[in-house]
């Protein structure tokens, strides 16, 4: 969490889940996985938000390309923190992507710290919760989900079997024509 809080898509539908998934299973605490996440995109917010805060502006438009930010992006941002600064940190920790992303803008944008820090942890917690129940209700109802989704499995194993072969056919075609050419 604190990674993709950093601007590194890593996607927290998968973390957190899985995180309330092993909770079910009670290998984790529920909301202990909850509370490190929440946590962890605080320190990583806090990461990015530094970055943008004393990096600011050059440094995103040299190098935000990487992390697929544009001068458009900065823009729209800045606007956006203008009018909207604190709403934006809550509701942006709630929305795919943009979660990702939001805090390097607030650092932009100067935002005050400790209000980046509370607004960043209250839009975190309940999309944290969320993902993290949704996982627990997966393994809770994981006999009725794997009775549903086996037949799509073994469909999904024939095509990627289908699609293998084609592929190393159409790659082997080119050599066999050449080889053929040569005698």
């Amino acid at each position: 969490m604190m990674i993709e809080s950093m601007c590194v898509p890593i996607p927290s539908e998968v973390i957190m889940p899985f995180g309330g998934f092993m909770a079910e299973q009670g290998l984790l605490n529920l909301w202990s996985v909850i509370v490190i996440g929440t946590v962890g995109n605080v320190v990583g917010g806090i990461i990015a938000y530094a970055v943008g805060r004393y990096g600011g502006r050059p440094l995103i438009q040299r190098y935000g390309k990487y992390i697929l930010l544009s001068e458009r992006h900065l823009d729209k941002a800045d606007h956006w923190f203008n009018r909207y600064g604190e709403v934006t940190v809550f509701f942006g920790r709630m929305i795919p992507a943009v979660r990702t992303f939001v805090s390097l803008p607030a650092g932009v944008a100067k935002m005050s710290v400790w209000r980046f820090i509370a607004f960043s942890a209250l839009g975190s917690l309940p999309w944290n919760i969320a993902m993290t129940y949704a996982g627990f209700q997966l393994h809770a109802h994981w006999s009725t989900i794997d009775e549903k989704l086996k037949p799509l499995t073994y469909i999904g194993a024939l095509i990627l079997v289908i699609a293998v072969l084609l592929f190393w056919f159409r790659r082997n075609k080119p050599r066999q024509k050449r080889e053929n050419t040569m005698d």
